[in-house]
């Protein structure tokens, strides 16, 4: 008998040989039903395996993130296997489960088409009604790679060479169809309920552009139709509030040929930008910040001394003034930090809270540009806090707070994850740890969940990144909060303590929007380029019925802008019904319609966006409720109406 700890820390007994399924199956039937994996000792391990000692045992279903990879892993093999038996001679690239799906990649002598992904499903489905056994067989190095060579998979056997010394190599086979893979996988094909081919591209073997071009099919799968079914309208509506094709038809922003990743705003655009950062502005002077700003280009002996030069340099762009190199900034922290160095502080000074609405510039390679989400120059809402070693609990708790403030302010929940070293980081193991508990010590003082992100943190630092999560439920990293050590030390920042010496400060990177450009591009999306009313470029536009309401309408007009209200009036010789429609295609909050009744009264006809008609109310109490709804930045009721 073997004893098997389970995830609530009840201890069952079981004969050993005892499978994770057989484990499922005894604690509940329905869990079996939707068990897709498990985790056997801290491994994700596939359902047949065998418990031969006392160990920790939790299973895992599709609502588990290893538990969807698994599942989505095992899609891929079965994208493979129908791929090769209709094109044969198709050699294999790798076929890894993704957010949201899998893709393989692939190098076939047939140039696959969308029409080749339908025969594809249909020959998935094929496979998926034979219910192939999945089979797991562990091999040695030669062993695979005579294998992959008799068969002509190249690829497989460059990845066999290149595989440590030490490591299991294993192949999973579906009846005719083997695969080189460290799995785990599901038991069977047929496991496989609902799943969908999505789109074709083009992928370098290995990210590497001197490697072949292989053809890369993406898709997605789902143990419910349901569920594939509400993703398939999740993508239709994100396609529906693409912000690229808003920011083009609301006039805001967009991307020119001339200017690849960089981005240009208009003037409905600017407004937008405009409340962001007076708004920015607001809170930080109210939490304590000053700001600062600091050059774009500055020489590349500062960036030496930064480690940006040899942790960042593929990533940045470079000029020589006066035969001296020098490097356009794809930070704003050393600027801080010079700063900081202007001046002599004490202890008391501290903390000192500077903030930075500074531009930046990030090399990214031309297939990684999205719009406003993945650009080349973007204005970075940074702040870098000087404490004492002391304060570090402190201003971190007020960072958080901050972070929490802006976000409930546009409705967006959030999650947190804390990010460790990264293999390439600077400073020692201690240094490391002692930054790594203060950020967890300030985490659970605050009461916040939080999940581990192994090797995530940056070259200098772990830090805090806040994910919000839009109305389409898609995550977005936005905010994050980096305790570090090693800049103060680098740049031999310094304050003079009570005991008249001098010491080295603690320093906190951080940002709320972290670039205001692709959080532009988040707010478009989460409402659909219908803004509350606060951030809408036009909040209100008059409506006359005929030309003899022109006057009243100008009036109206006069009272809202004296009011400090964005208004128009659309005075074209047009129905009234057209106007109203061209109001709501181009989603201004309000639409206020004026005729003879409503001049003879000193009132308006409210129409609001995406609730249609309110009725007619006084023009000076509808001013008063708008200022209100203005003041309190008050979000639509329904940002995924």
């Amino acid at each position: 008998m073997v004893k098997v700890t389970l995830k609530d820390g009840a201890v069952r007994e079981f004969p050993q040989g005892t499978t994770v399924a057989e484990v499922a199956a005894a604690l509940s039937r329905k869990l079996a039903q939707h068990a897709v994996a498990g985790k056997l000792d801290g491994k994700v391990v596939g359902l047949t395996t065998s418990i031969e000692k006392d160990a920790f045992v939790e299973i895992l279903t599709f609502d588990d993130p290893e538990g969807r990879d698994v599942y989505r892993h095992s899609s891929s093999h079965l994208l493979a296997q129908a791929v090769q038996r209709l094109f044969p001679g198709t050699r294999l690239g790798i076929g890894p489960a993704i957010n949201e799906g899998f893709y393989y990649d692939f190098d076939s002598e047939h140039k696959f088409t969308p029409e080749d992904l339908q025969a594809i499903e249909k020959e998935m489905d094929q496979i998926i009604k034979e219910d192939l056994p999945i089979v797991r067989r562990e091999v040695s190095r030669e062993e695979a790679i005579r294998f992959f060579q008799e068969i002509g998979e190249s690829y497989k056997v460059e990845l066999v060479e290149d595989l440590p010394e030490d490591a299991v190599i294993s192949m999973y086979s579906q009846g005719d169809f083997i695969d080189l893979c460290a799995g785990p996988h599901l038991p069977t094909t047929g496991q496989i309920k609902a799943m969908r081919l999505m789109s074709l591209a083009g992928a370098y073997w290995r990210g590497s552009e001197k490697n072949k071009m292989l053809q890369r099919i993406y898709g997605t799968s789902f143990p419910k139709k349901s569920e594939l079914d509400d993703y398939l309208h999740r993508l239709e509506e994100a396609k529906r509030r693409d912000h690229r094709k808003l920011g083009q038809e609301l006039e805001l922003y967009t991307i020119m040929e001339e200017g690849p990743g960089f981005p240009f705003f208009f003037p409905k655009g600017m407004i937008i930008r405009n409340e962001l950062e007076k708004y920015w502005r607001e809170q930080h002077a109210k939490a304590g910040y000053q700001e600062i700003r600091t050059p774009i280009i500055l020489n590349r002996s500062l960036w030496e001394r930064s480690g940006h030069w040899d942790h960042y340099k593929e990533n940045m762009y470079f000029t020589q003034i006066d035969e001296q190199d020098f490097c356009v900034k794809p930070m704003n922290c050393p600027g801080s930090m010079l700063v900081y160095k202007n001046s002599i502080h004490s202890y008391r000074d501290l903390p000192l809270r500077m903030a930075e609405l500074g531009l930046v510039h990030r090399h990214e390679i031309s297939g990684a540009l999205h719009g406003l989400m993945r650009v080349r120059c973007f204005t970075q809402d940074d702040a870098h806090i000087f404490m004492l070693p002391s304060q570090i609990k402190e201003e971190i708790m007020g960072v958080i707070d901050l972070v929490d403030r802006f976000y409930k302010t546009f409705g967006f929940d959030y999650h947190i994850e804390l990010s460790t070293k990264p293999e390439k980081a600077m400073g020692s193991d201690d240094i490391w740890e002692l930054a790594t508990s203060s950020l967890e010590e300030a985490l659970k003082a605050k009461g916040m969940d939080y999940k581990i992100n192994p090797g995530d943190g940056a070259f200098y630092g772990p830090k805090i990144d806040f994910h919000l999560k839009d109305c389409l439920g898609r995550t977005w990293q936005c905010g994050t909060i980096q305790l570090d050590f090693q800049m103060p030390e680098r740049f031999d920042l310094t304050y003079v303590g009570e005991d008249g010496q001098k010491h080295r400060p603690v320093m906190i990177h951080r940002v709320v929007f972290g670039s205001i450009e692709r959080f532009i591009g988040i707010l478009t999306e989460h409402f659909a380029g219908a803004f509350p009313a606060w951030l809408a470029p036009v909040q209100v536009r008059v409506l006359p019925i005929t030309d003899r309401h022109h006057a009243y309408a100008q009036k109206v007009l006069a009272h809202l802008a004296e009011r400090g209200i964005r208004a128009e009036v659309d005075d074209r010789n047009e129905k009234i019904g057209y106007k109203i429609r061209e109001g709501q295609v181009k989603k201004i909050p309000y639409l206020l319609v004026v005729g003879d009744k409503e001049a003879e009264n000193g009132a308006v006809a409210v129409r609001k966006y995406g609730e249609g008609d309110k009725g007619a109310c006084g023009l000076d109490e509808f001013t008063q409720m708008l200022m209100e709804e203005i003041e309190t930045k008050k979000n639509p009721g329904k940002a995924c109406s």
